[in-house]
């Protein structure tokens, strides 16, 4: 396919008024960077490996170590006359890309564009809608920016426990409920590929008035395929957190902050550039920059390796399904009204027809067969491959093939205790004077940590709320499971928790 470059209105206004050009099949960034490592000589800077090849550094990272430059080098991140800089058309062609009006890098993480966000929408108001099922630097962020959250529970699959998404109906009456609320956040997809109705969701928002934020962190290729679901922007969301390296093709802590089109645009966006500065780094890392402009590249231009990941997945899926020991577990969930569509590049199997649950899978297909599985339930496994990777699916399908043949076990799957009242606003409990006591002892107390018990992982209680004794003993039982884990706690039994200081 040929890409031709065409000029894009200056999306950095406070820098320049001069067009940049758009060409998806350039990597401007990375471009320059591979200039810089042919042209200069001399590097009597930080970072402070100078780039030497007789370091342990380079033993690793092999020619990538040149590539580790500063802030602030001319013909990369600035330009003398102002014009823009490579790191600036990165960003213009990734906002193209994914429909963003505008986009921002970020090497801390998907946990950076939460962290940010929090901060950005604090001055619409104290509260915030937010499914509950948000991921823990988003309780982080509501704590650092004084929000407090609002709390509407996923869809859990009762069966296997996989946790899904909310409905607009489900968003609509938390909003209705509460109309001093500034924003509504929800998650999709869910971490097993469930994609909810954004377009539905963003239209409720906005009939109350407020922006919808999407953390899409398990979304960045979106949209990229026919075959792929259309990504959160292009349904009306106002702000996206993608954590483009999940299944984006970029590096490891690398992600992007996406503005969307809507009304809200202005004001976020200016909000957005002064909360940023609070959560990133002045010496951000220029490999994690230049990963993000080449996923960029290579999701537009590479459509072709895109088609084979999903062929590749969907032949693995076949194969399975074949096999009566083994369930598709994304086969049937579109039933659930809070899954709009399913992630075609997500691998979901039920084991329980082998015997054994989905950790105990997980194991031996890692440590008798070194196939790494992405993350595992009492009852299903979750695999997955980035957009455009190769996946050599024969050894997949051998790995689980090769799994004993048990006999199938039933997973009971407890129902999610319903959380405690609101006692404290999340900043104050967060921050307050704490104690730690038996976790018997904590019943009826205010919770300063947030605690969620796998599967499903939807926080059972959140700083600020009161510990009932269907939560404490739902965490204990969760806990005392075969491979059960509760994120958050103190010890691996939830013997004690931690609570507000009377």
């Amino acid at each position: 396919m040929r890409y031709e470059a065409r000029l894009l209105p200056d999306r950095f206004p406070d820098r320049t008024n001069r067009p940049i050009a758009l060409d998806h099949a350039r990597a401007p960034y990375a471009e320059a960077l591979q200039r810089y490592v042919t042209t200069i000589g001399v590097r009597a800077g930080v970072p402070g490996h100078l780039a030497d090849p007789d370091r342990g550094l380079a033993d690793l990272l092999g020619g990538a170590l040149a590539w580790d430059i500063p802030p602030l080098t001319d013909g990369i991140d600035t330009e003398p006359d102002g014009s823009p800089s490579a790191l600036d058309a990165a960003r213009a062609l990734a906002a193209d890309a994914w429909g963003a009006r505008r986009t921002w890098f970020l090497t801390n993480g998907a946990s950076q564009g939460n962290l940010t966000t929090c901060l950005a929408i604090r001055h619409r108001g104290e509260q915030i809608v937010v499914t509950r099922s948000m991921h823990s630097s988003v309780t982080d962020g509501m704590a650092l920016a004084g929000l407090t959250p609002i709390t509407v529970m996923p869809h859990v699959d009762p069966i296997r426990g996989m946790t899904h998404g909310i409905t607009p109906d489900e968003l609509d009456a938390a909003l209705a409920a509460h109309p001093q609320a500034g924003a509504a956040w929800v998650v999709s997809p869910s971490y097993f590929g469930a994609v909810s109705d954004i377009a539905g969701l963003a239209n409720v928002a906005h009939t109350h008035g407020v922006p919808l934020i999407v953390d899409e962190a398990w979304g960045a290729h979106f949209g990229f395929h026919p075959d792929l679901p259309t990504n959160a922007l292009r349904r009306g969301a106002d702000l996206v957190v993608s954590s483009t390296h999940k299944l984006g093709g970029s590096l490891g802590q690398s992600a992007m902050l996406h503005l969307g089109h809507g009304d809200f645009a202005d004001d976020l966006g200016a909000s957005i550039d002064r909360a940023l500065p609070m959560t990133s780094s002045t010496s951000e890392s220029s490999l994690l920059l230049a990963g993000l402009d080449l996923a960029r590249r290579d999701l537009v231009t590479r459509t072709d390796r895109i088609a084979d990941s999903i062929a590749s997945l969907t032949r693995v899926r076949d194969a399975l399904r074949a096999d009566p020991r083994f369930a598709i577990a994304t086969d049937d969930v579109t039933d659930d009204r809070a899954v709009h569509a399913i992630d075609p590049l997500r691998l979901v199997v039920d084991t329980r027809g082998t015997g054994l649950t989905g950790h105990e899978a997980r194991h031996r297909l890692f440590h008798d067969h070194g196939v790494h599985i992405e993350m595992s339930t009492d009852a299903v496994v979750v695999a997955l491959v980035g957009a455009g990777s190769h996946l050599d699916e024969q050894r997949l399908i051998n790995a689980f093939t090769g799994l004993p043949h048990g006999t199938a076990r039933d997973v009971i799957i407890h129902p999610l205790p319903e959380p405690g009242d609101r006692v404290l606003d999340l900043r104050t409990a967060r921050f307050a004077d704490t104690e730690i006591v038996p976790a018997t002892e904590a019943i009826g107390r205010v919770s300063a940590d947030s605690l969620a018990a796998y599967p499903p992982g939807v926080p059972n209680v959140l700083p600020g709320e009161a510990i009932t004794a269907e939560v404490v003993d739902f965490l204990i039982a969760s806990a005392a499971a075969p491979h059960g884990y509760v994120r958050g706690s103190l010890d691996p039994e939830v013997t004690v928790l931690r609570v507000i200081r009377d």
